[in-house]
């Protein structure tokens, strides 16, 4: 009984982590890259977001409740499995390693960036260029955003590779090998995109 419920949660953790929350961060990688046209074409993007319907109840359901279930059990994988990269040194060993890592500063991240984002709109503070332009005023805070935007793109992209494993996509060996290749070709595509928007504030 314990097993199934936590294949279950594992099953549902991994799959959390690519819908809705990877499709979350592609959208939010997309909007934050319109900085690179400009305050005004970056606005323009933010305005749309913020105009959605029922913004509020999707972003609770759609975002925040899973966000919160894949962290919370996240960390409980984090502490609790063994990499055993020490002994064995393989690929696959320092992949599950990093992912675990990347976890926990994406975590960390995500609440700073929500405290300085989301919460600093409920005390009146506008979304817009300028407040991505203040943030990045600090030079801890371009290294802060820079390890935290690509921490969340390595566990999206490498979490992808175990997503598909978990789910039975990729079976047999050799589609993993191919499927490692692609999930870190997407890695350092969105990396790309991910840096441009941050050094579009600045």
């Amino acid at each position: 009984m314990a097993g199934s419920r936590e294949f279950f949660n594992r099953r549902l953790h991994s799959l959390l982590g690519v819908v809705p929350i990877g499709l979350f961060l592609l959208v939010h990688l997309t909007v934050n890259h319109q900085a690179t046209g400009g305050a005004e074409s970056f606005n323009r993007a933010a305005n749309f977001m913020e105009s959605l319907p029922f913004l509020n109840v999707l972003e609770i359901v759609l975002i925040f409740l899973p966000l919160l279930y894949h962290a919370i059990y996240g960390l409980y994988i984090a502490f609790t499995g063994t990499a055993n990269t020490g002994r064995f040194g393989f690929f696959r060993n320092w992949m599950y390693l990093l992912q675990r890592i990347t976890g926990v500063l994406t975590l960390i991240f995500v609440a700073w960036h929500v405290w300085e984002t989301r919460i600093a709109m409920i005390f009146g503070t506008p979304l817009n260029y300028q407040m991505m332009e203040d943030i990045f005023s600090s030079p801890f805070m371009i290294a802060f955003y820079v390890v935290g935007i690509i921490s969340a793109i390595f566990h999206f992209s490498n979490g992808l590779w175990s997503f598909m494993v978990s789910w039975g996509i990729t079976i047999s060996p050799r589609s993993q090998v191919i499927s490692t290749y692609v999930t870190m070709i997407i890695f350092v595509l969105l990396s790309i995109v991910g840096l441009q928007a941050i050094f579009a504030f600045i």
